[in-house]
């Protein structure tokens, strides 16, 4: 299993400090979610102040954006970085690509099947130094002169992660892309029952093994050196709860377990705006469902009970402020070396 590192939304001054720090303690990758902030302007700076770490987009949102776009920007940070990079991409959610995004939806698993297609003929036009050939029903992509070809790199082959919680998403990572991330709300049950059988269609479907499809994971924790501590961070953990279980996208996994008419009653109120109170409704047995809940010197062993086996890449979900930087790292460093610590003992 890989340990990772997820950044939600880093502010670019944080970004050395953070990547040396990454790369130094060992972790195998860091990854920059796209919330406040563009997705790639950071791994610039990933590349640049680390060595041996692989840096990615988990995720950058592809509807959001056209394929050349984003196969441009893949481009230079693949050779930028020396081949490090890896590309995570998301569909979001219809209400985010129309009205955050202002850009037409369309049929979500058909457009990315496309979209991934388009991007490795781009870059495979580029490589080989011949015309772009692509027309699909979404994309067309027929016309790429010299002035506007960026050339051959010596790491061509960039890594396409997807991501998604519905089956139909996970079956295309199962057919053609080289990982999945996993939501953070998803459940033990989730992955064992929903995700890893839905794969395995996909896989199927391509003549695939199981070992071409990366799966990753940024887990939600509850964890600290005190009580008090952990019960701040369960609060925060349920806000976060609340919130991706108010996404109707996401409800298959609270109806998985029975707690539908929660997820409704959710939905209702996070279209009110009554963000304070949502918390209220995630009770002590959803918290423990989807979120890892143990003291510091026992977190090793509980993500190792959970995990181990299930998923290839391992990364904690952790929201800091701009000022707690020390924290971020002092945190990361303990957490990497416990998780070692008990690997071993495991060994």
């Amino acid at each position: 299993m890989h340990l990772d590192v997820t950044l939600l939304a880093p502010r670019l001054y944080q970004m050395p400090e953070l990547a040396r720090a990454a790369d130094q303690v060992g972790f195998d990758a860091f990854w920059v979610a796209e919330t406040r902030h563009n997705p790639f302007l950071p791994l610039v700076l990933v590349a640049e102040h680390s060595r041996t770490l692989r840096l990615g987009t988990a995720v950058a949102i592809a509807f959001a954006r056209s394929p050349m776009v984003v196969a441009q920007a893949a481009w230079d940070l693949q050779r930028y970085s020396q081949g490090r990079f890896l590309l995570g991409l998301g569909t979001q959610v219809r209400a985010h690509i129309e009205r955050r995004f202002g850009m037409p939806w369309d049929p979500p698993v058909p457009k990315l099947r496309e979209y991934i297609l388009a991007l490795r003929e781009i870059w495979a036009s580029w490589q080989e130094r011949r015309p772009v050939r692509f027309r699909g029903q979404y994309y067309t992509f027929t016309l790429m002169t010299d002035f506007f070809d960026p050339g051959p790199i010596a790491h061509p082959r960039i890594p396409i992660y997807i991501a998604g919680v519905n089956r139909g998403l996970i079956r295309l990572a199962g057919q053609m892309a080289d990982g999945f991330h996993i939501h953070p709300l998803h459940s033990i049950r989730y992955l064992r029952e929903v995700l890893l059988p839905t794969l395995a269609e996909g896989l199927r479907d391509a003549g695939r093994k199981r070992g071409e499809v990366a799966l990753a994971a940024t887990v939600l924790v509850v964890t600290g050196q005190t009580e008090r501590e952990r019960t701040l961070m369960r609060a925060l953990v349920r806000q976060q709860i609340a919130f991706y279980a108010s996404t109707p996208s996401y409800r298959m996994v609270f109806d998985l377990h029975g707690w539908s008419a929660v997820a409704e009653r959710l939905s209702r109120m996070a279209s009110r705006g009554e963000w304070d109170e949502m918390p209220d409704l995630i009770t002590d047995e959803m918290l423990h469902t989807f979120a890892v809940d143990a003291p510091w010197d026992d977190l090793p062993r509980a993500l190792m009970e959970r995990y181990f086996g299930l998923i290839d890449r391992l990364a904690l979900y952790y929201r800091f402020r701009p000022e707690e930087v020390d924290a971020w790292v002092d945190l990361h460093k303990r957490w990497r070396t416990l998780l070692l610590t008990q690997y071993a003992k495991e060994a």
